[in-house]
């Protein structure tokens, strides 16, 4: 190297050093600044969201189930968010947006977020749609707001989810109602402009609940329980948080932040929403997500608290309702007690709930019937008693026949959910368990691919037996149009192959063909989904027959 050449490096190298001398300003500082000083008279500080969906499809997720595209034409009401929004509210200003309701596609939501520049952007997460609903937080990270998730996928695995995503700043791990609140409470320094119900919920919750502050005044992150977050490089997840104690407690859900006019069900007309009536399950089925946040635990509402908000979605205009649980008829006592007063009450409004076999009898289901239920839908899963015994399902063919007769009798309609790829299954147990249900006094019966979901008894026992299917991503665990699964002599095609041929044997008869069609016509884009499974159909029997 020449003299000259030398020269101009050090050269080079003392105006770097130069420069790293010079006393600029900060430029994030002065950037955040002019967002702060710029917010609109729109702006929220909160905005909550149901992110668009992948595929523009019709999609169910909520903070107690996974996400899956919907073949029943069924948009799910976020009511997580409203009951969320109701513990914020009148402390923070408040947004809800339900992408997947008003069919809003990415450009239409990233204008949204520009218009209500939230200073918090909380949004659900479930596997898959991960990689779509994380692409909502680089939006509202690109807009200044401070990114927050809860829901099935964070809460098992929250270091993992946040890991690949830098966009995303907190994750609410476990029921994120009162976590979400303490949250923005630290950060906004309003621990000490509580309400009263907030005060309550905080100590009968959390008997050793405490503030979290350094001695400086700023956020001690670390005492927040229930909280995944970010110090520098390290993912820190904090002590769990307990669930709430008494969920009669709690305010009812701001339904009116909702499109709630734009929730649909099949066979039902106009506009239908849910009621939590209970969180938790007591049976122990090893694929279901609903352990992973709230365990074997079952939390009940009273039958008069559930009345009041029966009667706020009566004035709104709702006479459909779904009372959404994870297990309806847990309880006996709270079902008869609920049906007894709707029947007092004359309040006349047609409702839905879903069941397992083993927890009605005949009795029960004529009181629902009278009180107004006119569907459930059932975890029947499979036809083959050791599939079920080994998923620890607790509940065989029998009780499902038996339960079924009951309702059809009482008049009720029955919808049969059955799983497709359990452990122990094959080609001739889900032969078996498209016989039993063509047996079954069905109305509707949909089929799906088993799904191991993280920190289920499932997920553990395919990564124990290697059958995660090699290059596995979590948007491949569609329980309708992908699976992550990959077994000895069943492979995801066959798997696959099979939940649709299941459907297609069970649907294409006189009777469920008739239900179908009258689902099909109540909306355009599930009539193109059925013509296309038609077709597919079609062309699976010319084969055959060749």
């Amino acid at each position: 190297m020449s003299n000259e050449t030398i020269e101009k490096v050090n050269l080079g190298t003392r105006r770097i050093a130069d420069v790293k001398m010079a006393k600029f300003p900060n430029a994030d500082a002065i950037v955040r600044e002019n967002v702060i000083k710029s917010r609109k008279s729109t702006a929220v500080d909160i905005m909550l969201v149901n992110p668009p969906t992948p595929d523009r499809a019709l999609w169910i997720r909520t903070q107690h189930r996974v996400g899956r595209r919907t073949r029943e034409n069924m948009v799910w009401p976020q009511v997580s968010l409203a009951q969320m929004a109701a513990l914020l509210v009148p402390n923070y200003t408040v947004k809800i947006i339900d992408a997947n309701a008003e069919r809003m596609g990415w450009p239409e939501f990233a204008n949204e977020i520009s218009k209500y520049q939230p200073k918090y952007y909380l949004t659900q997460l479930t596997a898959p749609t991960l990689e779509n609903d994380m692409y909502g937080c680089f939006l509202a990270k690109a807009r200044g707001a401070i990114t927050i998730a809860f829901g099935t996928h964070i809460t098992p695995i929250p270091v993992e989810t946040m890991r690949p995503f830098p966009a995303l700043d907190f994750g609410l791990v476990g029921e994120p109602d009162l976590a979400i609140v303490d949250l923005l409470d630290h950060m906004e320094h309003k621990v000490d402009q509580r309400s009263d119900l907030i005060k309550k919920l905080i100590a009968d919750h959390d008997p050793l609940y405490k503030p979290s502050f350094n001695e400086d005044g700023s956020v001690n992150f670390a005492g927040i329980k229930g909280l995944a977050w970010r110090d520098n490089e390290t993912i820190v997840v904090n002590a769990q948080r307990p669930f709430i104690k008494d969920l009669n407690d709690l305010p009812i859900p701001l339904h009116d932040l909702l499109p709630y006019k734009k929730y649909i069900m099949p066979l039902i007309k106009g506009p239908f929403t849910f009621i939590v009536t209970s969180r938790g399950c007591t049976a122990g089925c090893i694929f279901c997500i609903k352990h992973v946040s709230y365990q074997f635990s079952v939390r009940l509402r009273d039958p008069e608290k559930i009345m009041e908000e029966l009667w706020v979605l009566k004035k709104l205009g709702i006479n459909n309702v779904h009372m959404y649980a994870d297990l309806f008829t847990a309880s006996r006592d709270q079902v008869v007690g609920l049906c007894n007063l709707m029947i007092e009450s004359d309040i006349n409004m047609k409702w839905t709930c879903n069941s397992r076999v083993d927890y009605v009898d005949e009795e029960e289901l004529q009181l629902m019937a009278k009180a107004g239920c006119h569907l459930i839908s059932w975890g029947i899963e499979s036809g083959s008693e050791q599939v079920l015994k080994h998923a620890r399902k607790g509940a065989y063919t029998d009780k499902a026949l038996r339960a079924l007769t009951w309702s059809r009798a009482a008049g009720i309609k029955n919808w049969g959910y059955f799983i497709i790829g359990l452990p122990t299954e094959t080609e001739e147990t889900i032969q078996m368990t498209i016989k039993f249900a063509k047996s079954l006094p069905l109305d509707i019966a949909l089929f799906h691919v088993a799904a191991p979901y993280p920190g289920t008894p499932f997920f553990f026992e395919v990564v124990e037996n290697g059958w995660f299917r090699p290059g596995t991503r979590w948007e491949q665990v569609d329980m309708d149009k992908g699976t992550v699964l990959d077994y000895p002599g069943l492979p995801a095609e066959k798997l696959l192959y099979w939940q649709k041929r299941a459907f297609r044997e069970w649907a294409f008869r006189p009777g469920p063909v008739f239900t179908y069609l009258k689902m099909l016509f109540s909306d355009i884009s599930t009539f193109k989904t059925a013509l296309s499974v038609g077709i597919q159909h079609l062309s699976w029997q010319s084969g055959k027959t060749k």
